[in-house]
């Protein structure tokens, strides 16, 4: 549904965006991830057809966003960060305005309308005026007019900004929905929330693709083993060597800090793939040792993501010192 092939930008002789190259297909939600100035909104307002690159393609729906650009804008819904709302309009009034400029036939515009004040729950604000409205409801038209006329492709920077914690869940529930009928990109700095609602995630890093894969491979692939983190009362040597003793233990460590009342924590790493926690807690009970707690103790996005793009700096930081 989406295909950006090579996409460059150009600002003068700065270069904003370098080379990236990324498909979206029907039923996927992409993370779009980045530190502040890596890119991400120069992306999506070319994928949208809102400037032109430098370099590159990009095709929505098969169709070329400059050399068919208002096929292509048909089939793309947008929800930019700072939400372009007319705020003397009311709710119901601005919906129809944007239907009509979507093109909705008469007939199809009042039935629209509603299915879109439906999913984002705004049906009770249809005769409010816009500018009347908190900053979550704001937010909540805006994904509404982003979700008229059925649009094969979403594009949303950063939807959840300002919305109170029922309203983040509900939205966030409302795009995974969208997303199995959808291809959908979502620009966020919630990572958790690229967790709970993405099935692929791209991050860029100064205008550069530096990682693209599912957030649970990303996350195995920069903890490089499996992670299990157990707590046990008995001495520290025997419960060790029980630990070490359990297949596809690469190594166990005692964690400082984690002891009392007899009870330490270790953090265990296993071979890649591999789920010992039933072979590690009969090893331990029986051996006599009292197990109290044992999790998987993985990496989380947010891990990966600092990683990644302290990683680039540090490297580029490097470069310039030599």
């Amino acid at each position: 549904m989406i295909d950006v092939q090579e996409l460059t930008k150009d600002y003068g002789s700065r270069r904003a965006i370098s080379g990236i190259t990324f498909k979206v297909e029907r039923g996927e939600v992409l993370g779009f991830l980045g530190p502040n100035g890596a890119g991400k909104t120069t992306t999506m307002r070319i994928i949208t057809g809102f400037m032109p690159p430098t370099s590159g393609t990009v095709s929505v729906a098969g169709f070329d966003v400059f050399r068919q650009s208002l096929e292509a804008r048909r089939r793309v819904g947008y929800l930019p960060e700072s939400v372009p709302l007319y705020t003397e309009m009311s709710v119901g009034g601005y919906l129809d305005f944007m239907a009509k400029i979507k093109g909705i036939p008469r007939a199809k515009r009042h039935e629209h309308i509603d299915r879109v004040m439906e999913d984002t729950h705004i049906q009770d604000r249809r005769h409010q005026l816009i500018g009347k409205l908190s900053k979550g409801y704001r937010q909540r038209v805006g994904l509404a007019q982003a979700l008229l006329g059925e649009p094969d492709v979403l594009v949303l920077d950063e939807p959840t900004v300002g919305l109170d914690p029922r309203q983040i869940t509900e939205v966030r529930e409302l795009i995974k929905e969208v997303g199995r009928e959808h291809a959908v990109i979502l620009s966020t700095h919630i990572l958790p929330e690229v967790s709970m609602v993405c099935s692929r995630v791209l991050i860029v890093d100064d205008g550069k693709e530096v990682a693209e894969d599912t957030p649970e491979n990303l996350m195995r692939q920069l903890r490089g083993s499996e992670a299990v983190q157990v707590s046990v009362r008995g001495a520290d040597g025997a419960v060790m060597a029980a630990i070490r003793a359990v297949p596809h233990v690469l190594s166990v460590k005692l964690m400082e800090g984690e002891k009392a009342d007899g009870v330490s924590s270790y953090a265990v790493a296993t071979d890649p793939g591999a789920d010992v926690r039933e072979q590690l807690a009969k090893a331990l009970v029986d051996g006599g040792h009292g197990l109290l707690e044992l999790r998987m103790a993985g990496v989380s996005l947010e891990d990966v993501f600092l990683r990644l793009t302290t990683e680039e700096t540090e490297d580029e930081a490097a470069e310039v010192a030599a």
